[in-house]
């Protein structure tokens, strides 16, 4: 049975979805953006807003027993594919190698310019 992750060192979710699922030894985490636990937008700079996006990833992982260290796939949605570059040196923070498989897609993002999810291993 899924079971769901909830903490309030990430923002809480906007819709119908939580924070985070775990299921089968694998934790499932929604998308986060560069928003604070109160939801407030933070991030001056396009690298302060991935910084961020991934602090919110790795509070949620945390709350289920696990790491960023431990992702097998993360999917990235950027308002521009310009970001990409940064976007790669800044994720080398948070992820070591080797590196998980990634997906990134360019969309309309309103008001921010970056969104992850993640697919996270719980350790044996």
């Amino acid at each position: 049975m899924p079971t769901p992750i909830s903490t309030s060192a990430a923002p809480s979710p906007a819709g119908t979805y939580s924070q985070g699922v775990v299921h089968g030894g694998v934790v499932y985490l929604a998308g986060q953006g560069p928003f604070d636990a109160d939801g407030q937008r933070v991030g001056e700079t396009f690298a302060d807003q991935v910084r961020q996006t991934f602090r919110n990833l790795q509070a949620v992982a945390e709350a289920a027993g696990t790491s960023l260290e431990h992702t097998v796939r993360y999917g990235v949605y950027l308002r521009s594919l310009d970001d990409f570059e940064e976007l790669n040196e800044v994720a080398k923070e948070f992820l070591p190698q080797p590196f998980p498989a990634r997906t990134t897609i360019p969309v309309e993002l309103r008001g921010f310019d970056v969104e992850i999810d993640a697919i996270v291993a719980l350790p044996s």
